[in-house]
C-alpha cells in the first residue's frame, strides 16, 4: 500500500470517494423519476425530452387518481391511530412492567417481522372476509397497523429505555396517581419516540402495496394499487409524476422529523 493512501489526506479522499459513490447510488433512482416526470414526451425517457410540467397538469386533473391519493392517505391515518396507542403502551408495558411471559410476549409482537407479508395478507383477507369487512378501507389501515406494528414498538422503546425511572418515582412519591404520572411525566419524555414511531407507520401505510392489493377491490383502490394496475399496461411518464408524490411525502415526514424531534435524536436512538 502506498504512502499516499496510508497518510490521512490519502484516508480522508478515500472516504469521501467512498461516500460520494453511495450518495450517488442511494439518489440515483430519485434523479431519475424527477427527470422523467418533467418530460415533454409521451414515453418515459431519461435524460428528458424536453422540459414539461404537462403531466403533472394531467396528475393533478386525474380524478382517479386523486380519490386513489386520498384513500391511501386515510389508510395512513386510520394505521396511525390505531398504532400510536397500541404500540406506545405495549412499548411502556414492555420496558417497565415485569409481565408473565414477558419474553414471549416480545416474540409474539415480532411475528408480523417473520412472517412473509403474502402470508400475512391472505390470513387478513380470509379473516376480514369472515367477519364482513372485505372490500373496505378502514381495515387495510388496522392491517398496516398489525403488520408494521413493531417499528412503532421500538420507536417508542428507545425513549422508555432512556427515561430515568427516578422521574416517575418522584412524581408518584410526591403523591401523583399512576394516570396523572403517565400522562405529567412518562409521555412527555417519550414523545420524541412516540412521534418518531407515528411517522414511521404513517409512511409505511401511505406506501403499502401488497396488503392493499389482497383487501380491496377494484371500486376503491388505493394510490400503490393503481399504480400497479397502470403499468401492467404501459408506463407513461404521468405515473412518474405519481412516483414524486412519494417522494415528497418522504421528505415531508422527514423535514417534520427533524423539527419535531431531531435526526440526530432520532439516529442515536436507532
Amino acid at each position: 500500500m502506498s504512502a499516499a493512501s496510508t497518510s490521512p489526506r490519502g484516508k480522508r479522499l478515500i472516504l469521501w470517494a467512498v461516500v460520494g459513490f453511495d450518495l450517488l447510488i442511494l439518489a440515483l433512482p430519485t434523479l431519475i423519476v424527477l427527470g422523467a416526470s418533467f418530460t415533454a414526451g409521451n414515453i418515459v425517457t431519461f435524460p428528458p425530452d424536453g422540459l414539461s410540467l404537462h403531466w403533472y397538469e394531467k396528475v393533478v386533473g386525474a380524478y382517479e387518481l386523486r380519490q386513489a391519493f386520498w384513500r391511501s392517505l386515510w389508510v395512513a391515518v386510520v394505521c396511525t391511530l390505531i398504532s400510536l396507542p397500541a404500540g406506545t403502551l405495549a412499548a411502556i408495558a414492555l420496558a417497565r412492567w415485569r409481565i408473565a411471559f414477558g419474553r414471549s410476549l416480545q416474540v409474539y409482537l415480532l411475528l408480523p417481522f417473520t412472517v412473509p407479508l403474502i402470508a400475512s395478507g391472505i390470513g387478513m383477507m380470509l379473516l376480514f372476509g369472515r367477519v364482513g369487512i372485505l372490500g373496505q378501507l378502514w381495515p387495510v389501515g388496522l392491517a398496516c397497523a398489525v403488520i408494521n406494528l413493531p417499528f412503532m414498538i421500538w420507536a417508542v422503546g428507545a425513549s422508555v429505555n432512556g427515561l430515568d425511572p427516578d422521574l416517575e418515582n418522584a412524581a408518584a412519591n410526591c403523591g401523583a396517581p399512576p394516570v396523572q404520572t403517565f400522562l405529567t411525566v412518562t409521555l412527555p419524555a417519550v414523545m420524541p419516540g412516540v412521534i418518531t414511531g407515528a411517522l414511521l407507520m404513517f409512511v409505511l401505510a401511505f406506501n403499502e402495496f401488497l396488503v392493499s392489493l389482497l383487501l380491496v377491490d377494484a371500486r376503491i383502490v388505493t394510490l400503490p394499487v393503481l399504480i400497479y394496475n397502470s403499468i401492467r399496461s404501459v408506463i407513461t411518464p404521468d405515473l412518474a409524476a405519481v412516483s414524486v408524490v412519494y417522494i415528497v411525502v418522504a421528505a415531508l415526514a422527514i423535514r417534520a422529523l427533524d423539527r419535531l424531534v431531531g435526526l440526530d435524536l432520532f439516529l442515536r436512538s436507532k
